[in-house]
Formats: C-alpha cells, sequence, structure tokens
C-alpha cells in the first residue's frame, strides 16, 4: 500500500526517542529549558521521566553566557527539547 501523498515516510534514519538519546551518551549537547534557558554539556544520564545530568556546563540566558557549573542535573517536566551538538 503506497503512503499518501504529504504525508511523511518511515526512513532508515527514523529513530525513537530512547535511541537517539543512547546514541548522543558522552556527547555535547544543548538543553532548552521551558523558561528559554539554555544548557550546553556533555550528556551523562537521562531516565525514563527525562531527568538529565549533565558535566561541563554552560548556562544561556537570552544567548548569552550567566554561568559555568561542573555537574547539572535538571528535572524533565522543565525541558522543552534536547539537541545534539556538532
Amino acid at each position: 500500500m503506497a503512503d499518501a501523498p504529504g504525508e511523511p515516510t518511515p526512513t532508515s534514519s527514523s529513530k525513537d526517542p530512547s535511541s537517539f538519546l543512547s546514541e548522543i551518551h558522552g556527547a555535547p549537547i544543548t538543553v532548552k529549558l521551558n523558561s528559554g534557558v539554555e544548557y550546553k554539556g556533555e550528556l551523562q544520564s537521562v531516565d525514563g521521566y527525562m531527568n538529565i545530568a549533565l558535566e561541563n556546563t554552560e548556562e544561556y540566558v537570552n544567548g548569552e553566557r550567566k554561568n559555568r557549573y561542573g555537574d547539572v542535573f535538571i528535572r524533565g517536566n522543565n525541558v522543552l527539547y534536547i539537541s545534539a551538538d556538532k
């Protein structure tokens, strides 16, 4: 059966969120909070509630670096999105 026009088609590059998160473990990421604050650091762990632990973390407010932290724990209900950095 063919897909209807305009509908997304699955590709070999499609990933579920848990496989994406396991692939970026230890990699630099950006976490944007619902408040607009961003944290950039190395992903150390994430759980089923999207609680995130980062190392070597920098905090950005309105695009400007405000603080540096060694370790940061972010509660999952505050997370707007997670982005893998290059």
